[in-house]
């Protein structure tokens, strides 16, 4: 690229800024939100506060953001997925928070502002939520402002050892190079394809079929993520016992499995409630691929992961700890976690995965941000 001065961004629900941390060094951050103060303060802890505006995004004004940023980024809150319909941030008011986002980029767009691409990152149900309806007005909402738009689906398990799977959709002003996109006809994600098959002509035509290469490959397990043995607090007997005593006979015989090779044997675990019979019926699920579950929450003692590790025939588990959940989101062990168990790992579960992020910009939006520049220069 023959730009040489950084990229500029917002990052809106930014959390503890996993998105920042994936888009670089290349990359500065003009301006950040957030409404969470326990995310804020390790937002602030790691890349300083000069920029970080915390409150309702509802709160915010046009005023309250300087310049005109290459990118805006909204890792959008998921927990309920109401982007049709009111925009008044009252129904459905933590994913409708969008809206407060969509707000300010409207107003950007009428002072000649608008960020010349847009990314949002949500969970992959966006693409049939309401039947569609939430994902058809977010590319509603893209097409009124000018911007061309495509979708990609990503899982963190390319790069790290945890499966979560999410969805991108990244917008842009400018008409890409015809090597970023892939054919109309190609082979597309069938929930995709079907997402974009329920849109209007109208929106059709606005359409990009983003080309992304595929990831090299992680090169770590979750066994190589974790803290030393002895520098973890494992659960006593009783408790490891009655935790195994919820498996079905399916997880039961992988864990019989792992126990039964010798070896050690690293697994994790997560409690889900399943209907059985008629019935809601807690159970333990445990999986021995070498990936984590997908990060939640702690909202509940059924969120917590578990790792499980079976060893010369015996069985210990544990909690994931808040430094490893961080490891598996990609952040680096420097960064500066809040000293609560529980708070770090509420910001590790409700973020994004850093090198998913960085491979987005690597392949996409910085060439795709560099290209006007380099033609102008050729």
């Amino acid at each position: 690229m023959s730009r040489h001065e950084p990229f500029t961004f917002y990052e809106f629900f930014a959390g503890g800024g996993m998105a920042r941390t994936g888009l670089g060094p290349g990359w500065t951050c003009l301006f950040a939100n957030d409404f969470d103060p326990a995310k804020a303060a390790a937002y602030a802890a790691n890349f300083g506060d000069d920029h970080l505006r915390v409150g309702d995004v509802w709160d915010l004004d046009a005023a309250d953001l300087p310049g005109r940023a290459d990118l805006a980024w909204a890792s959008s809150p998921c927990q309920d997925l109401s982007l049709a319909g009111a925009r008044r941030g009252l129904s459905g008011r933590r994913s409708s928070a969008f809206w407060g986002f969509w707000n300010l980029i409207e107003a950007l767009d009428a002072q000649g502002r608008a960020p010349r691409a847009i990314g949002v990152e949500n969970v992959t149900g966006l693409l049939t939520s309401r039947g569609g309806e939430d994902f058809t007005a977010l590319c509603a909402a893209l097409a009124e402002r000018g911007y061309r738009f495509g979708a990609l689906q990503a899982d963190a398990a390319d790069f790290l050892p945890q499966s979560r799977p999410r969805l991108f959709v990244l917008a842009v002003r400018e008409p890409p190079p015809a090597g970023f996109l892939e054919p109309l006809a190609g082979p597309h994600p069938p929930g995709m394809q079907k997402a974009f098959d329920a849109l209007t002509p109208e929106l059709k035509a606005k359409w990009l079929w983003w080309r992304l290469p595929h990831a090299v490959g992680r090169n770590a397990d979750l066994a190589d993520l974790l803290e030393p043995d002895d520098a973890v607090a494992w659960l006593p007997v009783k408790r490891t016992a009655a935790l195994l005593a919820l498996m079905a006979p399916a997880h039961r015989r992988k864990l019989d499995a792992a126990r039964a090779e010798g070896g050690r044997r690293v697994g994790a675990l997560f409690r889900r409630m399943r209907l059985e019979g008629g019935r809601r019926v807690q159970r333990a699920e445990v999986r021995f691929d070498g990936v984590a579950g997908c990060l939640r929450t702690p909202s509940g003692g059924s969120s917590r992961q578990f790792i499980v590790v079976a060893e010369k025939g015996e069985v210990r588990a544990r909690l994931l700890t808040g430094r490893e959940a961080a490891r598996l989101m990609g952040l680096p062990d420097d960064y500066r976690l809040p000293r609560s168990a529980t708070a770090a790992l509420h910001l590790a579960g409700d973020g994004v995965a850093a090198p998913v992020v960085r491979h987005l910009a690597a392949h996409l939006l910085e060439p795709l941000l560099a290209a006007p520049a380099e033609a102008a220069a050729a």
